[in-house]
């Protein structure tokens, strides 16, 4: 694999697979978003419902029980689990065991959004990823900060997995200065890569994805407009839905970012630079992506 950059050209020697004319939702596959807490529903409405912008088939939400109700009238596209929560409106870690099942019958799971007890989603996420393989994972915000002490659980995915971390949590997850993340972006997320047996899209001005075995891209023709509250959210439910689709951890991660800063540009030319908010992104996945499929 050669290092590179992510461009339209780029991405047209790597169309995504389409599905067959006659095929049904199963086809496009299933993807659980585990995310969100009393404080901040709207992540687990963000990343669900960019889940299905990037043509999964099916979701389901398992967040707390508080928001659940709130969440499946927001979005009734999907099915809704409400689960057990701590008494600061999160997910209680003892659900893995009900989410293990459920796990099991997906094609894609994305943890973390909106989960604020970095103590509590870590241990949700350590026993959520100690299964055996099959689905693969997306991990973002709160599931990332202690990935370091489950790297031997991490590498029984066989790469399975892709991390979409700021620099501030790659940081926190690596124990470094965010100074020398910024400093030396690619290395650290080919690191991280090599380290945890995953892919590492290294959010920033720059978006540096890394693969265990080297091999780096680079993504920078976004714009200043993505820096905003929730856009996070939406780049990790995109990548998940594009593995729901069967598309490769790598290739999820290249085309999501793509497809995340692509629609960041299309808003600041009907919007402006400024001001266009996360969940104005979501609408602009389909028309992009067909656009690709036309050519």
């Amino acid at each position: 694999m050669n290092d590179g950059t992510i461009t339209s050209e780029f991405l047209g020697r790597i169309p995504l697979s389409q599905p067959a004319e006659d095929g049904d939702k199963d086809q496009r596959g299933r993807v659980l978003v585990i995310a969100g807490s009393a404080s901040v529903p709207g992540a687990a409405l963000l990343a669900a419902t960019a889940a299905l912008r990037a043509g999964a088939g099916k979701l389901q939400i398992a967040t707390c029980q508080s928001i659940a109700i709130h969440l499946g009238l927001a979005l009734p596209e999907a099915l809704v689990v409400g689960l057990p929560e701590t008494p600061s409106g999160e997910i209680d870690p003892s659900t893995a065991v009900l989410l293990r099942e459920r796990i099991s019958r997906c094609d894609a799971v994305l943890i973390g959004p909106g989960m604020l007890d970095e103590q509590g989603v870590s241990a949700l996420t350590a026993d959520l990823l100690d299964c055996d393989p099959g689905a693969a994972f997306v991990l973002d915000a709160g599931a990332l900060a202690q990935l370091k002490d489950i790297a031997d659980v991490l590498a029984r995915h066989k790469g399975r997995m892709v991390i979409t971390p700021h620099a501030g949590e790659m940081a926190n997850l690596l124990g470094v200065d965010k100074h020398d993340v910024l400093r030396n972006p690619a290395e650290i997320a080919g690191q991280a890569a090599s380290l945890l047996h995953c892919v590492v899209a290294l959010k920033g001005p720059c978006t540096y994805i890394a693969t265990p075995d080297g091999a780096t891209w680079t993504y920078s023709d976004g714009n200043v407009g993505l820096a905003t509250s929730g856009s996070g959210d939406t780049l990790a439910g995109i990548v998940a839905g594009l593995l729901a689709r069967g598309v490769s951890p790598l290739e999820a991660a290249q085309w999501g970012v793509f497809l995340h800063g692509e629609a960041g540009n299309r808003l600041a030319q009907t919007r402006g630079p400024l001001g266009f908010l996360a969940r104005e992104l979501l609408a602009e996945i389909p028309a992009i992506m067909a656009k690709f499929h036309k050519a």
